[in-house]
């Protein structure tokens, strides 16, 4: 667990961001590994998402039964099957705020947070928050992390990306966000989708320093990656299992 700096309470969460890209098993990765590595989320699910939630996982993400849809989201693995991991959901560590709740904690700079996490982004997500359009809370708390000077990586899922989305990209470099591409490495031995979703999940919580054990990291052992990777089955120090 990091350790309560100036400014920050005992509970100072990441807030995690989840877009209508698709990518909701990256999404889900990513909170798996802040719960197991101790930290507290804030989590806000755009409308948008919650279409691609129920169409790549079957899953309806409902305001008043939130817990119960995350427990079950968050259990499914990369390959879509359920009870894969045992995550516990319950009690303060995790807080759902709604997207159209504009007077949520979130949504102000005094609220205590060590900083956000969009995964995955889309290009209209990538778009509001480049342009500072605040039309739901994930985009305002996007600008209200920016503008506080906190960690905000945005992993944006699209492909391919044209000019304009481009721009937006570098406003969002230019304005000290991490833009970090969802795109999965082979390098570390990837046997099972989920250790390709894992890896990309990595690397966001690399770009957050929050520790994880997620995938294997490059020690220049060529022909490393043609090992049996030890989380090749989903079940690495990430899921809280």
């Amino acid at each position: 667990m990091n350790p309560v700096k100036p400014g920050e309470t005992p509970r100072t969460p990441w807030i995690v961001g989840v877009s209508g890209a698709s990518g909701t098993p990256y999404a889900a990765a990513v909170l798996r590994a802040l719960l197991a590595a101790g930290e507290s989320v804030d989590l806000v699910v755009s409308r948008a998402s919650r279409l691609t939630l129920l169409d790549e996982t079957g899953i309806s993400f409902r305001d008043a039964h939130w817990r119960d849809d995350l427990r079950e989201w968050l259990a499914r693995g990369a390959d879509g099957k359920p009870g894969t991991f045992a995550v516990d959901v319950d009690g303060d560590r995790v807080r759902y705020w709604a997207t159209g709740d504009l007077a949520a904690g979130p949504s102000s700079g005094s609220y205590p947070s060590r900083g956000m996490l969009i995964v995955p982004a889309s290009t209209a997500c990538v778009a509001g928050v480049a342009l500072g359009l605040s039309k739901d809370l994930l985009q305002r708390a996007a600008s209200v992390t920016l503008k506080e000077g906190r960690t905000l990586v945005v992993a944006v899922r699209e492909t391919p990306l044209n000019g304009q989305t481009l721009r937006h990209l570098v406003a969002l470099d230019d304005a000290g966000a991490t833009v970090l591409p969802a795109s999965p490495a082979f390098y570390a031995g990837a046997g099972h989708i989920q250790d390709l979703v894992d890896f990309v999940a990595g690397r966001v919580l690399d770009a957050a320093g929050v520790p994880h054990t997620l995938y294997r990291r490059w020690e220049g052992d060529i022909g490393g990656a043609r090992t049996p990777s030890t989380n090749g089955t989903g079940t690495g120090a990430g899921t809280g299992a």
